[in-house]
């Protein structure tokens, strides 16, 4: 009887160190899991933060590219006009300055279309210079 009791407590002590062994384990993968959560939640916080940048750059360059277009059609309205006998040199030359700001704004981060605005080469490639005549 007191050996069938011994080798129960055994087989209990045995079975309670496996368990805490396990617990053990079971502990240290949540503490792993835990911590890798923690990794993609702030990954995961810096894509947000960059998706919202982007999204504000994206309406700041569109902003400009807009306002481009309006500085281009005025130009191209007072090189009509000035084709047609009156004297607008000073004012086609205010607002291709104009024009040549706000594309350096609308295109910050495109050095292709900084060299085009810098050169006065038009997006299609054509120059322009002050009292050439852009009638199409």
């Amino acid at each position: 009887m007191k050996e069938k009791s011994s080798a129960q407590a055994r087989k209990i002590e045995e079975l309670e160190a496996r368990l805490a062994s396990a617990f053990a384990k079971a502990e240290k993968a949540k503490a792993d899991i835990d911590a890798i959560v923690a990794v993609y939640l702030a990954d995961a916080e810096a894509v947000q933060a960059q998706a919202r940048e982007a999204a504000e750059t994206a309406q700041t360059r569109a902003h400009w590219v807009v306002e481009l277009a309006k500085c281009q059609s005025r130009r191209e309205t007072l090189e009509e006009i000035h084709a047609r006998g009156f004297d607008l040199t000073e004012e086609i030359l205010k607002a291709k300055e104009l024009e040549a700001d706000v594309g350096a704004l609308a295109f910050d981060d495109d050095d292709e279309s900084k060299s085009r605005s810098e050169s006065g080469e038009e997006p299609d490639g054509e120059e322009t210079a002050p009292g050439d005549n852009q009638e199409t």
